[in-house]
């Protein structure tokens, strides 16, 4: 997997029993995984459809990093799915721990809103891993 991006978990990220509020990392999650669609895809023009179910593993505390990994999973014709996952990491000792992952799926759209075919190149670079063999 890919490391896409990463965040420190601040005061201001936490929930009422001091553990990382859930719609925090989701948000982190959706703007990591669009970040990396619009990359493989090559284009801005990619919109968040679905997310699958999120289940949080471990509580996140104050001061530790979450590192959000990602790497592409499905390719469809105007669509992508990303596997996601997002790690807690200790900047004393590098060690991480999955605190959760999820499947995103984007559709590429033109000026107008509507679907639209991601560029053949990008295509056919995943070709293993599309949903037309």
């Amino acid at each position: 997997m890919e490391l896409v991006t990463t965040h420190i978990a601040m005061t201001r990220d936490m929930g009422v029993h001091g553990n990382l509020f859930g719609g925090i990392m989701m948000a982190w999650i959706d703007e990591a995984a669009s970040v990396m669609a619009c990359q493989v895809c090559h284009t801005p023009n990619m919109v968040t459809v679905k997310m699958d179910e999120l289940i949080f593993q471990k509580k996140v505390k104050e001061g530790f990093l979450i590192k959000i990994y990602g790497e592409v999973a499905v390719m469809g014709k105007s669509s992508l799915t990303l596997k996601i996952e997002a790690r807690k990491g200790s900047v004393y000792s590098g060690d991480e721990d999955l605190v959760v992952s999820t499947m995103i799926t984007f559709v590429r759209i033109d000026e107008a809103g509507d679907p639209t075919a991601i560029p053949s190149p990008v295509r056919e670079k995943y070709a293993h891993l599309s949903k037309y063999k």
